[in-house]
């Protein structure tokens, strides 16, 4: 019985031994295998591998495409302009050795390695570039560069920089409040400009207008003028005709025009002498006095009807 139990629990050691011996590797990792902390192999190939049961260490790295964030970083630019730039970067683990005897086994030192790598190349090639060359075509080239220089100082830690980039870059708030005022000083300027246009094109289409109303006033009185004068002039002809035709008449009739419109108010007092002209025809209406013009026929006489008188009675 005691050697059965012996036997099961040799059989349980080897078996746990055995266990503790093989690992795996997968695609998206490298292995770094340490014994009592030192490195001792790396393995790159995927499938079963086998380690020293309770001695060796395996440490994984993740082989993918690795990313990180900088946060909003200051930058002076060449022109002495700020801009508050936000970057990304991708990395790969290119030497898990290297990167375990400079980094250590975790992740999170190398992005607290590249933070710094990152801000200092960002200031250092855009130190010397304007504003308007990081707004342009050239900002492919500037990218280059920064990307050029990371990836020389991340070489030592074992890291491959694969891409840098500019994500966002801002005025700081002070600059851009100045800018935005700016805008609207400018829109308002342009504004300003534009209604001056706008009022200088409408006094111009309203100096049009009245000046092309005058012309048409002035030619409508001028054709009106020319009309009344005609007009006048029939009336002087027709006149002129009748008081050919009877000059006695015509006098007559433009003395009752006078007198209607001298007596047509009712109030109206004239300090003339009893044989004025004026009165020429009030002195002639007297009965039997014929107004010119006119032709007094008398009336028939007729004679008054004889009543016979009546018979005496027998």
């Amino acid at each position: 019985m005691n050697r059965l139990m012996l036997l099961g629990g040799a059989a349980a050691i080897a078996l746990l031994a055995a266990a503790s011996s093989l690992f795996t590797v997968y695609q998206t990792e490298q292995v770094l295998v340490t014994r009592f902390g030192q490195p001792v192999r790396v393995i790159n190939d995927p499938g079963l591998h086998v380690k020293l049961p309770f001695v060796d260490t395996v440490i994984s790295f993740d082989r993918r495409l690795l990313d990180f964030d900088a946060g909003g970083e200051e930058v002076i630019l060449g022109d002495q302009r700020r801009l508050i730039m936000d970057s990304f970067t991708r990395f790969r683990i290119t030497d898990p050795l290297l990167f375990f005897q400079t980094v250590g086994a975790q992740e999170a030192g190398i992005r607290a390695r590249l933070s710094s790598i990152v801000v200092s190349s960002l200031r250092r090639v855009l130190g010397s570039e304007s504003l308007l060359a990081v707004l342009s075509a050239d900002r492919s080239r500037i990218m280059t560069e920064i990307r050029r220089q990371v990836n020389d100082e991340a070489l030592r830690f074992g890291v491959a920089v694969e891409d840098v980039r500019i994500r966002r870059a801002d005025l700081p708030e002070e600059n851009t409040q100045a800018i935005l005022q700016r805008m609207q000083s400018e829109r308002e300027r342009v504004a300003r400009e534009a209604r001056a246009e706008g009022a200088e094109v409408a006094a111009r289409v309203r100096a049009g207008a009245e000046r092309e109303r005058t012309v048409i006033l002035a030619e409508s009185q001028a054709q009106a003028d020319t009309l009344r004068g005609q007009g006048e002039q029939e009336a002087i002809r027709l006149f002129a005709d009748a008081f050919q035709r009877d000059p006695e008449f015509y006098s007559f009739y433009r003395s009752m025009q006078a007198y209607r419109a001298a007596f047509s108010e009712g109030e109206t007092r004239l300090v003339l002498t009893p044989d004025s002209e004026f009165f020429r025809y009030f002195r002639q209406s007297q009965p039997g006095t014929p107004l010119p013009g006119l032709t007094v026929t008398p009336a028939p006489v007729v004679p008054a009807p004889v009543t016979p008188a009546p018979a005496p009675a027998n």
